[in-house]
């Protein structure tokens, strides 16, 4: 499984329901499911971003998709790093010429 990071900024659109932001958490969290997408953390942030979130999925289109699902609902906005692990970046680094 492939690891993302997800930084999120609300919208006004999602800011104005604010309150409707853990029902709508839940609800992503079980559309990732169906997914095979796994939310492994999240947390509310200060500063530039509103929200960092933790994703497990077994490829990039698979995340996009989800990212994708997400961003059509206009409640919040995302930016999506590919997380590469050390073990991953060790092999990385060894088969290069």
């Amino acid at each position: 499984m492939a690891t993302y990071i997800v930084l999120s900024r609300y919208t006004q659109q999602g800011i104005a329901k604010i309150k409707e932001s853990p029902a709508r958490t839940d609800a992503v969290r079980q559309m990732a499911r169906t997914l095979g997408v796994e939310l492994k953390a999240w947390y509310l942030l200060m500063g530039r971003y509103d929200i960092l979130t933790l994703w497990e999925a077994p490829n990039d289109e698979t995340m996009a998709k989800l990212m994708l699902s997400i961003g059509s609902t206009g409640n919040v906005t995302t930016e999506t790093l590919r997380a590469i692990t050390e073990d991953e970046f060790r092999k990385i680094v060894a088969a290069l010429p």
